[in-house]
């Protein structure tokens, strides 16, 4: 375990930056932290998120003076770190065509075939670093670095849920419609997010997700690419 280092975030929040790099054992000690918070101080603080490097602990000032929580926190420190419950995610994806319509570029991006960048996508079991920017949206690491490419320099609009997207070294599914600049690769007919169940979210922090080629015949949805921008 590293020395960990806080940082307040307002009058009632708290990161605790376990890293400068999204290593795999900081992203580890990450969800451990998480876990052990959440066991060792329950309902005593508001909520508990992890991040790439850091966890952001919301608490109410009342309650807590932030060296007393910072306190509490550290005691922790000495305990033996618990991962996250965790559980395996499979998600059957249709990729291309319609579904992925990025897929062509990313592969020429990177010097490969549209095969290979299916087959390197569905090689890896990926760790859920955590959930943003949208419900349910899940950050997933463990992106093989020969499919990395940058963000589109201008967001669509709009990019349907269930559509399978990556951006640098992540991928991560769009668990809602939304505007999103993510590199579309194919598209999951899995409901990520549903506010109405009594768990709302289908893939959470500490689980491990793996990808599947499907030919499942989905909705393709409608992208709506940004107008565009003019040259300063």
């Amino acid at each position: 375990m590293g020395e960990w280092s806080f940082r307040p975030a307002g009058e009632g929040a708290l990161y605790v930056v376990l890293g400068e790099r999204a290593t795999a054992d900081v992203r580890a000690e990450v969800q451990a932290v998480v876990h052990s918070i959440r066991q060792g101080l329950g309902d005593r603080v508001r909520d508990v998120v992890p991040g790439y490097v850091s966890v952001y602990v919301e608490f109410d000032p009342e309650v807590w003076a932030v060296g007393d929580l910072q306190r509490a926190i550290e005691t922790l420190a000495g305990v033996p770190q618990l991962p996250l419950p965790s559980r395996l995610i499979t998600v059957p994806v249709r990729y291309g065509d319609e579904w992925g319509p990025d897929l062509r570029v990313v592969a020429e991006e990177n010097g490969i075939s549209e095969e290979e960048v299916v087959s390197l996508h569905v090689r890896p079991t990926y760790e859920v670093s955590f959930i943003g920017f949208t419900p349910g949206f899940p950050f997933l690491a463990g992106l093989d670095e020969r499919l990395a490419i940058p963000r589109l320099a201008v967001p669509r609009r709009r990019v349907p849920r269930g559509s399978v997207g990556i951006a640098g070294l992540q991928t991560g599914i769009y668990s809602v419609d939304s505007p999103g600049g993510w590199r579309i690769i194919g598209r999951t007919g899995l409901l990520l997010f549903d506010p109405r169940a009594p768990e709302p979210v289908l893939i959470r922090p500490g689980d491990t997700v793996r990808f599947v080629q499907s030919t499942e015949a989905l909705p393709v949805g409608q992208f709506i690419d940004a107008p565009p921008v003019d040259p300063m």
